[in-house]
């Protein structure tokens, strides 16, 4: 039998495409179970802006099922969908054929690192994010030239002047959510141990985070009083670091793994009945430890019992309950409006925790925006790699919050109270975005609150 010669090189050029490797690509049994039906497209954020098929959930996994079957390649034109994923996993909730999307970009993201040689701009910017934010130690080293940046006034100087946009707009999305950065950002008050007020319920683990540690130390401290005033001694371990989030979302494996490894044996001996974080998208993935070292003989059965362990804040007190009184925030009704964070709305399915919690404060209105559902833009560093997308879903959901005439916003993730405060100074809004447990707080101890 004789082969043509435009046979064999078609023959050879599918064989050399570069695809995915054999550790755990895209399952093709979780590719199978998407039917097509589209339901995903109206929730899903990057389709709204973009407005491309191969740029919402079902045309990704179109892809991830090509790429399997070896008939297009992981480069350029492939990759560029994938990172226009926000991970925010609105499809996972939407989807009627139960299609787990969020297992499916996860394996791909991880290839996608592995496998595909980014630009040397590319590949700088996400080394420059990934050695600082799982970093809090050399963060806080950065933070001393980024405080006399704004206290000199420089950084209004390079807004004004809008150059950095110029030269790179990834870095000014960085900078322009950079947060105020005070003396208090160096500081670190949390003792090991804080004993229950009155007769102890629960002894349990806190996790501080990064950016919630240097940026919103005042969040883990409410968190700290509320879980004491509500009968729960804390321990916070001073070996913790990064959860992982950052890395494990972007296909860092190794670097997720590791941080992962460090964040089980910090709290190993503690003895603890729950591990508490108050940031949305540290504990989704902290919830995931035991599919992270699922390959881990070591650690394998170590993370799926720390996972176990993990509760949301809210979650943890709406659970056990609230035996502290609480006391009006306001001398007249507040109306507040609470953003659901995505991983803690799809990633972890908790919704109407944080809203039972916030109608016990004596006086509080909750009010409900348009699109809750939908992200901020914010999902992790996507503000930073994504910015024009980031940009656009920033503004609709601030427009949102305030269509609802509400006079506090409530959010309980760093990075979308970030993405959210950035938009309001840009629609000129002087309202307040403040943890829940915050709020908690400021109630518990019968503290008046002023925006």
């Amino acid at each position: 039998m004789q082969v043509s010669e435009n046979s064999t090189n078609n023959t050879a050029s599918i064989k050399n495409l570069q695809g995915f490797d054999p550790n755990h690509p895209p399952d093709p049994k979780l590719i199978d179970s998407c039917v097509h039906c589209g339901f995903c497209l109206s929730t899903c954020p990057s389709y709204r802006v973009i407005g491309k098929e191969m740029d919402s959930p079902r045309g990704r996994i179109y892809l991830m099922d090509a790429i399997n079957e070896g008939e297009i390649a992981l480069n350029t034109a492939t990759v560029e969908h994938f990172d226009s994923c926000l991970g925010c996993l609105a499809c996972v909730t939407t989807c009627p054929s139960g299609v787990q999307y969020d297992k499916l970009i996860s394996a791909t993201r991880h290839q996608v690192e592995r496998n595909y040689p980014r630009s040397f701009s590319d590949n700088l910017i996400r080394k420059l994010i990934f050695t600082l934010f799982p970093n809090p130690d050399l963060l806080r080293i950065l933070l001393i030239p980024l405080f006399f940046y704004q206290k000199s006034g420089i950084s209004k100087a390079i807004r004004a002047t809008g150059l950095l946009k110029k030269i790179s707009p990834r870095l000014a999305a960085m900078e322009s959510i950079l947060p105020n950065i005070t003396l208090k950002t160096f500081q670190d008050n949390l003792p090991t141990i804080i004993p229950a007020q009155g007769e102890k319920r629960y002894r349990v683990g806190v996790i501080l985070g990064c950016v919630q540690r240097l940026f919103f130390s005042p969040v883990n401290e409410a968190t700290v009083r509320v879980l004491t005033a509500n009968g729960c001694e804390v321990v916070i371990p001073k070996s913790q670091g990064c959860c992982a989030a950052l890395p494990e979302h972007q296909g860092q494996t190794e670097q997720a793994k590791a941080l992962a490894r460090q964040m089980i044996d910090s709290f190993a001996d503690t003895n603890v009945d729950y591990v508490i974080i108050n940031a949305a998208g540290c504990g989704h993935t902290l919830k995931e430890y035991g599919h992270i070292l699922a390959d881990d003989p070591e650690y394998k059965e170590k993370a799926q019992d720390f996972a176990a362990k993990v509760k949301d804040a809210q979650e943890f007190l709406a659970t056990v309950g609230l035996t502290a009184k609480l006391s009006p925030l306001t001398d007249k009704p507040l109306n507040l409006v609470y953003q659901d964070a995505c991983h803690l709305l799809h990633g972890q399915k908790i919704s109407v925790q944080p809203r039972q919690l916030l109608k016990q404060i004596p006086g509080v209105k909750l009010k409900e925006p348009l699109d809750a559902a939908l992200c901020c833009g914010s999902a992790g560093v996507y503000n930073m790699l994504q910015p024009e997308v980031a940009e656009e879903l920033g503004q609709q959901k601030v427009t949102n919050l305030l269509n609802t005439g509400a006079e506090l916003i409530a959010s309980a993730n760093p990075g979308c109270t970030l993405q959210i405060t950035k938009h309001l100074e840009l629609q000129g809004k002087k309202i307040s975005v403040i943890h829940p447990m915050e709020l908690l707080d400021y109630s518990i101890c019968g503290v008046k609150f002023e925006s």
